[in-house]
């Protein structure tokens, strides 16, 4: 098992561009713990590894993850095969109808991720599907995790003094390239993950039916979860393996110290009890300029071997580096990336985060370079304490020659949907 307060070790990440000039960093990946329910219903906990976590697109059985409990599922779930990333604008006029959309969005989300057929309508009316699922919708391993921006506190609803503590819009950072970017922030976040791309299409186009008027789409980002090649964790757009080193969350002494908010306490609200801070990164990958790296810089930037993903001072993916008796960086050099990542110091064993990356493929810039790297997403107690502590400690390291970070924000994940009578965002809303 994982230790509770041991840091991640890895990371790297950074958005987008267009042109061959550099700058990022950042790390990535994967979680561990997840709530499936069986064929028919009831819930049952799946965990994850530490550094093995098999990816939903593995897997033979199609699964149903149940959308109740105290957190909403698509946080501790093992990453599905597929994801979109979307934020968007409330365009709901008043507090009345922001409650409806929530209820709206609750009652989709439970429809799509328990499958079936959907309502029969008459010839002469527009059919209540899209069709592009075929007649029964299948449960896919769907799940759909909705989070709300520091935007939708501001004088529109009232929100203002529920905000939860530590949401704030996401800063730029010194290595950001998000100069004129249209993918920054947002009032709500969608993360719509799936073992098939059909799949989360499907819920997308259904979400927003079902919300126009009150829900308007602003940026979205579609991303893949690789298979381990040959085993362990996926790799990135870089080649080298990524999410080793996730916190194990199947403990729930990890993840109450790491993950989930607890209302009432640290200033938070009461309502966001349960919840959990997450960060979206669009992080670029500068590939036709990697790829001319000597392989041997590659790893000392990384910290890790290639092929088997192994620390520099190790021989396989789940050994620990040594950094104790590396103190002068000769094995694993010190401004290496996952050495600043999470230098495995006494004041840096809070601030691990559950990693849940993919990577994205957009085609050919404007100039012809390929448009190609990483959708970093994390998920976390206090955003302050944890990702940004990591950020800072990253900034300036040799790979933001070769990433960039050029888009996402700072959402906070609601608390679960605790049964049918309930609905996201009850507590938010509650007067």
């Amino acid at each position: 098992m994982t230790d509770p307060t041991t840091p991640p070790d890895d990371g790297t990440a950074s958005p987008q561009r267009t042109g061959p000039a550099p700058v990022g960093r950042r790390r990535f990946l994967r979680d561990a713990a997840l709530t499936v329910s069986g064929a028919a219903a009831g819930a049952i906990a799946v965990g994850g590894t530490h550094t093995a976590l098999t990816p939903a697109a593995q897997t033979t059985a199609v699964r149903r993850i149940s959308c109740y409990g105290p957190h909403q599922a698509g946080i501790t779930t093992p990453a599905q095969a597929a994801v979109t990333f979307a934020a968007f604008e409330v365009t709901a006029p008043d507090r009345t109808a922001l409650g409806a959309l929530f209820r709206t969005l609750t009652e989709r989300i439970v429809a799509l991720t328990t499958g079936g057929a959907p309502a029969a309508t008459d010839l002469a009316s527009a059919p209540a599907d899209s069709g592009t699922l075929g007649p029964t919708l299948p449960s896919d391993s769907l799940t759909i995790t909705v989070g709300v921006g520091a935007s939708l506190f501001d004088q529109r609803f009232g929100l203002a003094p529920r905000k939860p503590a530590r949401l704030t819009a996401m800063p730029v950072f010194p290595d950001d390239h998000v100069d004129g970017s249209t993918e920054l922030h947002g009032d709500v976040s969608l993360q719509i993950c799936a073992d098939s791309r059909d799949t989360v299409m499907h819920a997308l186009r259904d979400i927003t039916k079902h919300t126009r008027g009150a829900l308007q789409p602003v940026w979205k980002i579609d991303g893949f979860q690789a298979a381990p090649r040959p085993t362990g964790a996926p790799r990135n757009q870089l080649g080298f393996k990524d999410g080793t080193a996730n916190p194990d969350v199947r403990d729930p002494a990890v993840a109450d110290a790491l993950l989930w908010t607890r209302g009432g306490a640290h200033g938070e609200p009461a309502w966001t009890e349960g919840g959990s801070y997450q960060v979206i990164r669009i992080i670029r990958m500068l590939v036709e300029f990697w790829d001319r790296v000597a392989l041997s810089e590659q790893e000392r930037m990384i910290g890790r071997r290639r092929d088997t993903g192994a620390p520099l001072d190790g021989h396989k993916e789940s050994d620990p580096p040594g950094y104790a008796t590396d103190p002068q960086g000769l094995r694993t050099p010190l401004d290496s990336h996952i050495r600043l990542a999470n230098p495995r110091t006494r004041g840096s064993r809070t601030q691990q985060f559950l990693r849940r990356g993919y990577n994205y493929d957009r085609g050919l810039d404007p100039v012809g370079n390929l448009d190609v790297g990483l959708i970093f997403c994390c998920y976390q107690q206090d955003v302050q304490r944890q990702f940004a502590a990591v950020q800072e400690r990253l900034e300036g390291e040799a790979l933001t020659d070769y990433v960039q970070p050029t888009g996402g924000g700072y959402f906070f994940a609601l608390p679960g949907v605790r049964g049918a009578r309930d609905h996201l965002a009850s507590g938010l809303l509650a007067r």
